[in-house]
């Protein structure tokens, strides 16, 4: 346990923003959890719309540093590349 005002202070800041990142990157873990199950059920349109409220997630999570920016980038391209897999397979 920290003894000085300061050390208290920053244990205390630590733990708000490890409860905000853990929380950022829950969201984003259920997001692309919805992206998946949407692409599967062939919902294209509702599909865009959940891939562009994760790729907002993904981005302002890496702005923040909460996520490696390469990670939002990974994610955004595998995820597009189900929308793009998805309409290929069922017009075959």
């Amino acid at each position: 346990m920290p003894h000085t005002r300061n050390a208290k202070k920053r244990l205390r800041q630590n733990e708000k923003r490890r409860s905000f990142n853990r929380a950022t990157v829950k969201a984003i873990k259920t997001q692309v959890k919805k992206l998946k199950e949407v692409v599967g059920s062939g919902n294209m349109a509702q599909a865009t719309i959940e891939y562009n409220l994760l790729a907002k997630k993904l981005d302002k999570a890496a702005a923040r540093r909460v996520v490696h920016p390469n990670l939002a980038a990974r994610k955004k391209s595998q995820c597009a590349g189900w929308l793009k897999a998805k309409p290929q397979a069922a017009s075959t």
